[in-house]
């Protein structure tokens, strides 16, 4: 079913500060929705995490060519919302962030950044009084997503894992490691050779024109305020989520049974991304429980971060797709 949607509406944005879990910690939480949408309901609420380096709004809510993801899916009807978890973006950046990387061990595990989720998902399900919503994440945050889901598939409807992290198919040698610090820094023009990392050379800057980047780089160092500030300026993101790459996806140990996971599933990547490639998400796809609600999609032509590219409208039309279509349930579903 195709949902007409009037790229003119007014969309309307809202910016809060929530609590964490833990006292004093603030975790940033982004909505939009069109003017009109007044009825709210579980099957179209949506939650947004990110992945290892970037904030949600640098990535998700980044308009390109007047357009973010966000932005799209809100004009389909949905109440849609990002989050920061501690330490990324606008929320609360742990004082190990203003001290030297290698005097502190890694913060912000997968661990912290599952609860910081969940106290999200609480938040907005208090607030819009409904008793579940679709989440979201990207590379790391598929992780995150998959973890919650599979504890709490009862406030879960919908769940897609976009770039999603598996088991590595080959494993580095087991040698020691370089120790890691509380965090990791890099300029952006690092970030984008990390995550397009897999594309034809002569493909990467027609993929992600000059502008674009630009536009990204601004969104991301804007959201921190140290690294933005040093010669050339970086971008800061804590290191526990490469200390658990270390321990589980390195290590052969999954971070959570996606077997849990009775939820309508999409997986989605791209064909040029190396660091997520697609044989770990048909890994992990063959891992979620048999059934017609789960699919498994690849895109043409993109990386990582095809959500930044020119293709990235054929990542927005197959998500939105799963979203929006008819449910379609099991027998053992219908009897329940």
């Amino acid at each position: 079913m195709l949902i007409a949607v009037d790229p003119a509406q007014k969309l309307v944005t809202e910016e809060f500060m929530i609590d964490a879990a833990d006292p004093g910690i603030k975790l940033y939480v982004r909505n939009k929705r069109t003017e009109d949408l007044k009825q709210f309901i579980s099957e179209k609420t949506l939650l947004f995490v990110h992945g290892a380096t970037q904030p949600a709004e640098a990535t998700f809510d980044l308009p390109i060519e007047g357009l973010s993801w966000m932005d799209y899916i809100a004009q389909h009807g949905w109440d849609v919302y990002l989050i920061d978890v501690r330490g990324y973006g606008r929320s609360t950046r742990p004082p190990e962030m203003d001290q030297p990387a290698a005097s502190n061990p890694p913060i912000v595990t997968t661990d912290v950044a599952v609860k910081d989720v969940g106290s999200a998902i609480t938040f907005i399900l208090q607030r819009r009084d409904v008793s579940k919503l679709s989440l979201m994440g990207w590379s790391w945050g598929t992780v995150i997503m998959g973890a919650y889901t599979a504890d709490h598939s009862d406030k879960v409807d919908r769940l897609v894992l976009y770039a999603p992290q598996w088991l590595r198919a080959s494993p580095p040698p087991q040698t020691a490691s370089p120790p890691l610090g509380a965090y990791v820094a890099a300029t952006m023009a690092t970030a984008r050779e990390r995550l397009q990392a897999g594309a034809p050379d002569d493909r990467k800057n027609d993929l992600m024109p000059a502008k674009w980047f630009e536009a990204w780089s601004a969104a991301a160092l804007a959201s921190d305020p140290v690294g933005s500030k040093q010669e050339p300026p970086v971008l800061c993101s804590p290191a526990g989520v490469f200390q658990d790459i270390r321990i589980y996806w390195d290590g052969g140990k999954p971070y959570y049974n996606p077997e849990k996971i009775k939820n309508p599933t999409l997986l989605v990547v791209a064909e040029w991304d190396q660091a997520t490639p697609s044989q770990g998400a048909q890994a992990l796809f063959h891992k979620l429980p048999s059934g017609p609600n789960k699919r498994l999609v690849e895109i043409g032509e993109g990386t990582h971060i095809v959500m930044l590219e020119k293709n990235r409208m054929q990542l927005f039309e197959e998500v939105q797709f799963f979203l929006d279509r008819a449910r379609v349930y099991t027998p053992e579903q219908l009897r329940s």
